[in-house]
């Protein structure tokens, strides 16, 4: 195919796979309504088409890309021939029109997912959720074609403008990938609740076929925000692992969404209570996810985050967002009175602290949405601006995390349906102990910290005790994979909050002018300034800095923090040296320069601060070994039952 018609070849699988998507979403409507099992056959290969054409479409996208095509607009305006292909690679989604197509991408590729390998729901049922699915994606479909075409051509454009400059990092390659997942994810798990909604089918049968999407999309999503955070902390040169901005949030509310939906499907799937819970937060989670497609999209905040600046675009997704979710609670208030109730338990079990890490998870979903949206809808109607940033999170959040990973530690002590709690005391002695021991612990090397690190790191200390409590006594080498994952995302947990309250209370920050020879000092080193010079990079200018950092025992280390100043577009960027001990990082950052031959030199000692996305990836972990042991078990399960009908 000649490169001139690229565009129009994707342009066109583009319009075949949206016409495939309404075909698909028409049938299915039919199919449920009259109950056509001839038309039900053509389901599942409509959405398998619709996956590959889509798909066709964004690899052509990315061919476009990589081949520096200036004669398409999206190409010109986000591309450089010069940039390194990487860039060029992963610029394809680094914009809102390639991002876009990303995202319907990977949620036709679902589709035909849920099509060719769900063997868990009931035929109607599955019918059902790839109908709505259809749905979403047609919305989708239609918001490229008509207000986002990526494909659009553009005359007379020798060069392009190049990608942001913050953006040229090897993160954009799978950080807004993973989220994208994360966020189809949940988009899948809503067709799934929805499609039970119409069938009548909230059943556990029907969340053991949804848990694994939903764990799925809360694995990528934890690594899509870890990665970014970690992105964020060595790219942007400002030392901080968390911001609190706009987007940040947007991405975090989905994860607690989440968070607290795949509780409550485990309950559902295993012990046949918390239905209406699952639906609602269903229909929450994938909420979520729209409202920060909407954040980013709308043009009403300006971040790192945003691709489109266009309000139009922003009104639209809106708009989406009203009819997928009225739309969704319509029909929740309609068939709510058909959602029995399902199996009873007591308030002291493994079932009711899992209700009560909902309420929490719940509550700053709330918190961090109000604390997000309120300055913008202020705005908005008032014109009035208003900052909320990260004391208001901190306080209010705060407290909060570490009351739900206290109880989160105590539920898999409990026993299903009812306990007691005799044993309780006995299992929580130690963890408690632990805690007591580093509080003394905490006072005695550090007084002067604030309270809530202090209480973090105590409730670190007794969490990461508590949750290695379900394996002891147990056989290891027998325990269920599952198992091992719920223990290693539990301690994980304790593992981030410890990073975060040692940086918080320990870290230590100096802000210093320096000439050449100059030395300063930073925790226990003594940091001497050697050298700065101009050093080519690959499509930019960086001016190096050398520093030496040395410790009292003769070690020493060089650091090299540059500004990269990049002329399509022109931007400067700094690029902060970090050095990664034992017990923390050192990161060191160069300013502008002052009269005088005076440099700005910025460092910050940063006690255990990996231990944030060291946590991160466990907790990711955890879950990817609990989806595997879920898996395995449904599959032992229908296998177990084809033997028996045999």
């Amino acid at each position: 195919m000649p490169q001139t018609m690229l565009a129009e070849l994707g342009m066109a699988a583009l319009w075949i796979a949206a016409s495939l998507a309404f075909l698909q979403f028409a049938l299915g409507v039919v199919v449920l309504r009259q109950n056509r099992e001839d038309l039900a056959r053509t389901i599942a290969p409509l959405a398998v088409a619709q996956a590959a054409l889509c798909g066709l479409a964004f690899l052509i996208l990315m061919l476009l890309f990589l081949r520096s095509d200036m004669s398409v607009l999206l190409v010109a305006t986000n591309s450089h021939s010069e940039k390194p292909w990487l860039y060029k690679f992963a610029g394809t989604w680094g914009n809102h029109e390639g991002s876009m197509l990303l995202w319907v991408a990977i949620l036709g590729v679902a589709g035909a997912t849920v099509a060719l390998f769900e063997r868990a729901l009931r035929a109607d049922t599955k019918i059902a959720t790839l109908t709505v699915q259809a749905a979403i994606s047609l919305g989708f479909y239609v918001f490229l074609l008509v207000a986002s075409n990526p494909f659009a051509r553009i005359a007379g454009v020798a060069e392009g403008q190049g990608l942001n400059p913050l953006l040229q990092d090897p993160g954009l390659a799978f950080h807004p990938p993973t989220l994208y997942i994360g966020y189809v994810g949940m988009s899948a798990a809503f067709s799934f609740a929805i499609g039970a909604l119409i069938t009548r089918d909230v059943t556990p049968s029907f969340a053991r076929a949804m848990r694994p999407w939903i764990l799925g999309a809360w694995i990528f999503l934890t690594i899509g925000i870890t990665a970014g955070s970690y992105w964020a902390y060595y790219e942007l040169g400002w030392g901080g692992w968390w911001f609190w901005d706009p987007v940040e949030n947007a991405s975090l509310m989905p994860w607690l969404a989440a968070t607290a939906l795949f509780h409550s499907v485990t309950v559902l799937a295993t012990r046949d209570a918390l239905r209406t819970w699952t639906i609602m937060l269903s229909c929450v989670a994938f909420s979520m996810s729209m409202v920060g497609t909407f954040l980013v999209r709308s043009g009403i905040l300006t971040s790192v985050h945003s691709f489109a600046v266009d309000p139009k675009r922003g009104i639209f997704i809106l708009g989406l967002l009203a009819i997928y979710i009225c739309g969704a609670l319509a029909l929740f208030a309609l068939r709510v009175g058909t959602i029995s109730e399902g199996k009873r338990f007591e308030p002291v079990s493994r079932e009711g602290l899992l209700v009560i890490n909902n309420l929490l998870l719940s509550v700053i979903l709330v918190v961090v949405m109000v604390g997000t949206l309120y300055p913008l809808a202020l705005e908005a109607f008032t014109g009035q601006k208003i900052s909320v940033g990260a004391p208001f999170f901190n306080a209010t959040t705060g407290p909060l995390a570490l009351a739900l990973v206290a109880f989160m530690a105590v539920g898999p002590l409990l026993r299903w349906r009812h306990d007691g709690g005799r044993d309780l005391i006995g299992k929580l002695a130690i963890p408690l102990l632990v805690s007591a021991i580093t509080l003394g612990a905490v006072y005695f090397f550090a007084g002067k910290a604030a309270l809530l690190p202090v209480m973090g790191l105590v409730v670190a200390a007794g969490v990461a005790v508590g949750s290695v409590a379900p394996l002891w006594k147990r056989n290891l080498a027998r325990t269920p994979l599952f198992t091992w994952g719920m223990v290693i995302a539990h301690l994980g947990c304790a593992v981030s909050i410890a990073g975060m309250a040692a940086d918080s209370a320990f870290m230590k920050e100096a802000l210093v002018p320096m000439r050449v020879g100059d030395t300063r000092s930073i925790g226990d080193f003594r940091v001497t300034f050697e050298d700065v010079a101009q050093v080519p990079g690959p499509n930019y200018d960086a001016l190096q800095a050398t520093l030496r950092a040395e410790r009292s025992n003769g070690d020493s280390w060089v650091f090299k923090p540059a500004l990269h100043r990049f002329s399509t577009p022109a931007m400067v960027t700094n690029e902060a040296a970090i050095r990664t001990f034992w017990n923390g990082q050192l990161y060191v950052v160069v300013g502008d320069e002052r009269p005088g031959n005076v440099w700005v030199i910025r460092m910050w000692w940063k006690p255990f601060v990996t231990l944030i996305w060291a946590g991160g990836l466990m907790i990711a972990g955890g879950g990817f070994l609990s989806l595997i042991g879920r898996v395995q078990r449904n599959a032992a399960g229908r296998k177990a039952k084809r033997l028996s009908a045999a």
